[in-house]
Formats: C-alpha cells, structure tokens, sequence
C-alpha cells in the first residue's frame, strides 16, 4: 500500500472514529500519517495496570508520541466504547500540550489548568470530574482507547468542558492522529 492511500486510510479511520464523538475532521486527509503513540507502562492490545485503573492508584499513564511537523497543538483522548450507553464514557480529556512536546508524564494531577506541561488544559470526564479517571468496568473485560490528535492551533476551550465542546473546537483542525487500544477488567473477570 503506497504511503498516500496509507494516509487517507488512516484519516478515514480517524475521521470515523471523532464522528462518533461529533467531531468533524475536514483537513485530516491531508495528515502526513499517523503518530505513534506508546506508554511505557501499557503495551498496545495489553492489560492497563491496576496503578492507572480506578479500583487502583488512578494515576493517569505516561504517553509518548512522534512528532508531527506543523503541530501548534495536541489533545489527548480516553474513551472506553464498551460502557453502557449511547455514547462511550470519556475517562480523560487533555488539550493544548505544546507542539514542541513528544510527550507526558504520568500520575498528573486532576485539575483543570496544569503546570506542565505548560498551557496543558483538562476536561471532565463521564465521572463528572476534571481530568483522568481512570479505567473502572462493572463486569467483563472492557477496551480503552487511548488517542492523540495534532492540531494545527491552540484552542480556545476553557477547563472541564466536556466532548462534545472538545470536538467542536477541533474541527478542521486536525493535521494528524493515533493511538492505540489496551483492556481492563472488572474484578473477578480475566
């Protein structure tokens, strides 16, 4: 597959995914790929631990990603599309870390506005609490999906707002994404 069709493969993919969430991502098809995200406590496809779960510390993961050339801006989103409802529960909502980083530390705090990174801003999560709360199923297995968006600007959204605003503010905005999926079970599931 050429790295053109790879591109707006990956963008329509991208684009399917924010629909869910409302969000409209008119120039992802000109992304010049995906980024790599990792954690270097959560493996792709694996098990979250129980330190980044809420029946555990519910300390928010360490992300690292690749840089994208023109990124003013990144937002980071976790959602678990296994929860009940029509829509997935949002478990973490970070916009506007700087275009210079490559990365986040872990355990941040639950707070709107953040020192570092610097300018980094928090939304409320289906909790109704600000930042991360971390995964917390009822029963079965459950999948989280951890992504990032490069944003060609800064946004304008204040702290705690929720998806649906995120979204807004994103539209047309996003010049890349990635991510990746990890599991968590309830207790007594495997």
């Amino acid at each position: 597959m050429g790295t053109e069709r790879f591109v707006r493969l990956w963008a329509c993919l991208a684009i399917a995914w924010v629909a869910s969430a409302s969000l409209v991502v008119a120039n992802a098809a000109a992304a010049p790929g995906p980024i790599r995200l990792t954690s270097p406590v959560i493996a792709a496809e694996g098990r979250i631990p129980l330190a980044q779960s809420n029946y555990g510390a519910n300390r928010s993961p360490a992300l690292t990603w690749t840089a994208v050339a023109g990124a003013r801006g990144y937002a980071v989103i976790l959602d678990d599309p296994d929860a009940p409802g029509p829509r997935p529960f949002v478990h973490w909502l970070i916009w506007n870390i700087p275009g210079a980083a490559t990365s986040l530390p872990g355990g941040l705090p639950t707070a709107g506005r953040l020192a570092e990174p610097p300018g980094a801003v928090q939304g409320r999560n289906g909790a109704d609490g600000i930042g991360y709360f971390g995964p917390r199923p009822p029963s079965g297995v459950h999948h989280y999906r951890f992504r990032i968006l490069a944003l060609d600007t800064l946004l304008g959204v204040p702290p705690g707002s929720d998806m649906a605003a995120l979204s807004a503010a994103m539209s047309g905005h996003v010049i890349a994404a990635g991510g990746f999926t990890a599991t968590y079970p309830a207790p007594g599931e495997r």
